[in-house]
């Protein structure tokens, strides 16, 4: 049940939110050149690396590389970025990645390896799942990045803090989880966007 309702919500979101893209697309390549969209590696189920796309929110390099994320660290953020960052519509391209089955609607946040690596035995069973556009970690680290901005050591305080009590909530949804808990999470979540909720990265 779940499997078809990604898929067929997926490709109906991807039909319907076209003229979105679209726009989207010509907003970010009017603020700054560049690709409009932003793709990075990311641990998906059973470890197998995929590239997970959301749309470009930071600027490119002077070296020609896009920025890549980084703790805490905001200032290449675009002005652009900054808008769909807060209205979380730079995560929308993720809806390929829902089409083509390598994430869900609902489950937990997929990390770049260097994370995954901190914690290999938790992740273990992370791992058994499709990770997720959101969750409920997503739900409870809306403001993720501001805490990050205002740490002194922002690298620290996600290795430390943050990410061992994400990992506890993707337990808890591992064991947890059914098709309808997934459809009040994903309510919770737009009720969270409508009011300017601010979802993890």
């Amino acid at each position: 049940m779940k499997s078809g309702f990604d898929f067929i919500v997926s490709l109906l979101g991807l039909i319907f939110l076209f003229p979105l893209f679209i726009v989207l697309s010509l907003l970010i390549i009017s603020n700054d050149k560049g690709p409009v969209f932003y793709k990075q590696l990311r641990v998906g189920k059973g470890g197998r690396m995929f590239v997970l796309y959301k749309f470009r929110s930071m600027r490119v390099l002077e070296s020609g590389i896009e920025a890549t994320f980084e703790p805490g660290n905001t200032s290449r953020v675009t002005y652009i970025g900054k808008f769909i960052r807060s209205t979380k519509l730079d995560e929308l391209p993720q809806l390929f990645n829902v089409l083509k089955g390598e994430m869900s609607f609902v489950g937990p946040r997929p990390e770049i390896k260097k994370w995954v690596e901190v914690y290999p035995e938790k992740w273990k069973m992370i791992l058994t799942v499709k990770p997720g556009i959101t969750d409920n970690a997503s739900l409870v680290f809306r403001n993720e990045e501001s805490l990050l901005t205002e740490s002194k050591d922002p690298d620290t305080t996600y290795r430390e803090i943050i990410l061992p009590r994400k990992l506890e909530l993707y337990e808890q949804y591992i064991l947890h989880h059914s098709f309808t808990g997934d459809l009040k999470l994903i309510l919770k979540t737009l009720c969270l966007i409508f009011r300017k909720g601010r979802l993890n990265p």
